[in-house]
């Protein structure tokens, strides 16, 4: 097998496996029943896990610290999210709020 002719079967398999995993969930939800804690830990579970997505694509850069500034920007961001902002408001405060500390000198 040559290397472009394994290439196109690695893709076509990664493509029906990753399509069989995603339709395995709603055929799956009517056969198998899951205790209501079960249900209860899944759902914490999925926000601790966007939570820490979050952090470490926000605040880290180059394995390390991305700064206070670009921390201070996600912190507002944040706070206007959970008041509520349009989404553009969100991303224009965030981004302002690294802007001065950064302006300001502050890394």
């Amino acid at each position: 097998m040559t290397s472009a002719s394994g290439l196109v079967a690695a893709t076509v398999l990664l493509g029906a496996g990753t399509f069989a995993f995603r339709l395995a969930g709603p055929v799956l939800r009517a056969r198998v029943a899951l205790s209501p804690r079960v249900e209860r830990l899944t759902n914490v579970a999925v926000v601790v896990l966007l939570a820490a997505l979050v952090a470490t694509s926000a605040l880290t850069e180059a394995h390390g610290f991305a700064g206070v500034a670009r921390a201070a920007g996600v912190v507002v961001g944040g706070v206007c999210a959970w008041r509520r902002a349009p989404f553009v408001v969100v991303v224009i405060a965030a981004a302002v709020t690294a802007a001065a500390l950064r302006l300001l000198g502050v890394n």
